[in-house]
């Protein structure tokens, strides 16, 4: 492999292997150290990193290279694109691996953190609980600095002892709680709705009181079924669309 290593991945058998592989070499990519080479390692050799054929992995790599993160050359390689996109439409298929690359490549800045009592709007999500720890985060572009969302994360105490809060600074609460604090994230389920832009979020991401917004929830389940984190995440109308694929069984 080359100074680029990417992330390994557990393949889940009821998505496509393509889809999976590409969504974790995409977070892979946009979360990658600045001085990490921009070169790929070959597609022979990442492949046998994900543990699939050659063809799926072409397969993968066409779809990055349709989304303008990567560039292919014959006889060269391919080579990440430096000033990549990163506010590209997000295909949602089920994929853990899917929300973390949602959420990877751009500059965080930890707003607040700390305990408050559960949001009335959240209470179903956490029965019986007095309080929630409350983590508040602005995402901007890593080369314009312009911001493109701001983050809410309500998580259950008991998990969020056990995290660091400098981890959201490098990397997606999704990937924090899996890799760093040991969740056995069972699902995530997703909602992704239209608003207007209210008071503090207009200021967070610059754009005019009232103007359209993408508003995300992510609920997040441990493997016994309990909510580990409920993530709202409010994204500049004029920087992300999102799509959603349904394939036929």
């Amino acid at each position: 492999m080359t100074a680029f290593a990417p992330d390994s991945l557990v393949l889940n058998r009821k998505l496509p292997l393509w889809y999976q592989v590409s969504q974790s070499l995409r977070a892979s990519i946009l979360g990658r150290a600045p001085e990490a080479s921009l070169r790929l390692p070959t597609e022979e050799q990442l492949a046998a990193h994900y543990g699939v054929r050659v063809l799926t992995m072409r397969q993968a790599l066409k779809e990055l290279e349709e989304e303008g993160l990567i560039s292919r050359h014959r006889r060269r390689g391919t080579f990440i694109e430096p000033g990549a996109w990163r506010g590209a439409p997000r295909r949602l298929l089920g994929s853990i691996d899917a929300i973390v690359a949602q959420q990877s490549g751009e500059r965080t800045t930890i707003l607040a953190h700390g305990p408050t009592p559960v949001p009335g709007e959240l209470a179903e999500y956490f029965p019986g609980a007095a309080e929630v720890v409350m983590y508040k985060r602005l995402r901007c572009d890593g080369e314009s600095g312009e911001p493109t969302n701001w983050a809410e994360n309500a998580v259950r105490p008991d998990v969020a002892a056990r995290l660091d809060v400098a981890d959201l600074e490098r990397w997606p609460m999704t990937k924090v709680l899996r890799d760093a604090v040991g969740v056995r994230i069972s699902r995530i389920t997703d909602t992704v709705e239209a608003r207007l832009a209210d008071p503090p979020t207009a200021e967070l991401l610059r754009v005019p009181l009232l103007s359209p917004i993408l508003h995300y929830t992510g609920v997040t389940y441990d493997e016994a079924g309990r909510v580990v984190d409920v993530a709202r995440i409010r994204y500049r109308g004029d920087r992300f669309s999102f799509s959603v694929t349904v394939d036929a069984e």
